[in-house]
């Protein structure tokens, strides 16, 4: 159930008190021994609050001494492009990095313009930089909880194919990075700030490169040229410089709706759970723009790092996120010529079977992988992937020359191409979707969470197939139970089971102490209620033997 307040404005007993956050991050010292205290990288970097341990100091300069020690492993001996979106305790953590990076006579390529980066275009930086195969590779650090709450800070890591880190490089640096702690981190080399400043800074304009090269990835033209009026929210992250810039370099008909960067996020209405949160998926969060869909042809918003998307068409609301992947799949393909016809589709484990129905019938193969987006990276990198999305609101594709854009998901880029499609084909993209349902069917989906103990958790990720004793699923045949995913083998970390016409797949949550069970039905929402009843028990039973 909703909180109350959701989709409501936010009060001021709803703000974060940023001096207590940054007061914290300085004077609190984590515990170690306390698992809640340590560095652990989730889907994407480590996250956590300088109000619970969390996210302090310590941790960030031991995480960055550890990726330190871990790129010189893989003999990476460029710059690390540094970047921070507009969380409170980015600046801090971003400084820290700083610091540690000329410490270790690790020289940081940062914003030319003391402004903040989009995840995508420190993607974009990074691959650019490494174009070529030049001898001093670049990797990159985005200091950003991405959606998340503004009491939290986040900090993740992108190697030199300028993606997120796969897992084995996470578990290595996470760690170094808590022996370090342990070690009362008097292994950790920094110099001050100015210090830092003064020997072992690069200036880069990443909003320049970036949206230059632009045209190379959209039919930028085709947007102008049909009037499409944008209404684009940065919802106070950044890519607030990044959509003027866009609007006034291209002549588009692009408004900047909210231009505000509060790090208190007083601008927002509450999500779901009564929290605020800067996820352009949610219509609780995404209500004021929402309320304004009337004025555009089309409304999009960014979460504060910018590598997720939210569209809005007047005649849709706020679209799902499943849905309009679907539709940006089928566009592509039929629209950019130069795209090999080998190349696949990416979509993780636990997005829409739709993607599937529409990918088989453009000829093309679905690449299949579990949860997070860094399995995508290898396939963009190459551009054996021309498309690579998962539910949560991610994707990147390729340029349109069929070569690699980022390697990271780009909210700025899904958000443009919206506009593009009602563009080219003069339909909305949810009036489309509208017809790929009349094609397909219509499917309902939906993700509930589940308590587990972290046993319970530990158990569900191991699982195996036989686990799983039932040969039905709401009054349908099991067809499948997979633990691992179809398209690169790679482990889901729970599994997956799929019907005729539904599917469910479990996974722990990496955060809390509870497991998600997702659930996608073609024969409708009952059915759909159905099929999530099942599936917890017989994830249960399963837990239980």
């Amino acid at each position: 159930m909703a909180h109350d307040r959701a989709g409501r404005p936010a009060r001021p007993t709803d703000l974060v008190d940023i001096a207590h956050l940054v007061t914290a991050y300085y004077s609190r010292v984590p515990d170690p021994d306390e698992p809640s205290q340590r560095v652990v990288f989730g889907t994407s970097g480590h996250r956590g609050s300088s109000a619970d341990s969390a996210f302090n100091e310590a941790h960030i300069m031991a995480i960055t001494q550890a990726i330190v020690e871990y790129r010189a492993t893989r003999d990476i001996t460029g710059p690390v492009y540094l970047a921070r979106d507009t969380h409170a305790l980015s600046e801090p953590a971003w400084t820290t990095a700083l610091e540690v990076l000329a410490g270790n006579d690790v020289t940081a390529v940062i914003d030319a313009r003391g402004r903040y980066t989009p995840t995508p275009a420190l993607s974009h930086a990074v691959l650019r930089h490494n174009r070529g195969g030049t001898k001093h590779q670049a990797d990159g650090i985005v200091v950003t909880p991405s959606h998340n709450p503004p009491r939290d800070g986040g900090f993740k890591y992108n190697p030199p194919h300028g993606g997120p880190a796969d897992t084995k490089a996470t578990d290595a640096i996470a760690a170094r990075a808590n022996e370090l702690l342990r070690g009362g981190l008097a292994e950790v080399k920094r110099v001050s700030l100015a210090q830092a400043m003064k020997s072992h800074v690069e200036r880069y304009d990443y909003l320049d490169r970036y949206v230059s090269d632009l045209p190379n990835a959209l039919n930028l033209d085709a947007i102008r040229g049909a009037g499409i009026r944008m209404g684009a929210d940065p919802m106070g992250g950044a890519s607030v410089d990044y959509w003027e810039e866009i609007g006034q370099r291209f002549d588009l008909e692009l408004e900047v709706v909210n231009p505000f960067v509060d790090p208190t996020w007083r601008f927002m209405t509450l999500d779901s759970d009564g929290k605020i949160r800067m996820d352009p998926s949610s219509r609780h969060a995404m209500a004021a723009l929402v309320g304004i869909k009337d004025d555009y042809d089309i409304s999009t918003g960014n979460d504060a790092d910018a590598d997720r998307h939210g569209i809005i068409t007047p005649d849709g609301g706020l679209m799902n996120p499943n849905h309009f992947l679907a539709v940006a799949i089928e566009y592509l393909v039929a629209n950019r010529m130069w795209w090999d016809a080998l190349t696949k589709i990416g979509k993780t484990v636990v997005t829409s079977s739709m993607v599937d129905r529409v990918v088989g019938l453009l000829g093309r193969d679905v690449y299949e992988v579990p949860v997070g987006f860094k399995w995508f990276v290898p396939g963009l990198f190459s551009g054996s992937l021309a498309f690579g999305g998962e539910e949560s609101a991610g994707a990147s594709f390729l340029r349109m020359d069929g070569t690699v854009w980022t390697t990271d998901k780009d909210g700025i880029l899904l958000a443009l191409l919206a506009a593009e499609i009602a563009a080219v084909t003069g339909q909305t993209p949810s009036a489309r979707y509208g017809e790929l349902e009349r094609q397909h069917g219509s499917p309902a989906y939906a993700r509930i969470d589940a308590v587990a103990t972290s046993e319970q958790k530990a158990k569900l990720a191991r699982l195996s197939a036989e686990a799983i004793t039932g040969t039905e699923v709401a009054g349908e045949q099991i067809t499948g139970v997979i633990t691992t995913a179809r398209g690169n083998g790679a482990a889901l970390g729970g599994l997956k089971v799929t019907t005729e016409n539904a599917w469910f797949a479990a996974r722990p949550s990496g955060t809390e102490d509870k497991y998600k069970i997702y659930a996608e039905s073609f024969l409708g929402a009952e059915h759909l209620t159905q099929v999530q009843a099942a599936a917890e028990e017989m994830v249960n039973q399963a837990l239980e033997e």
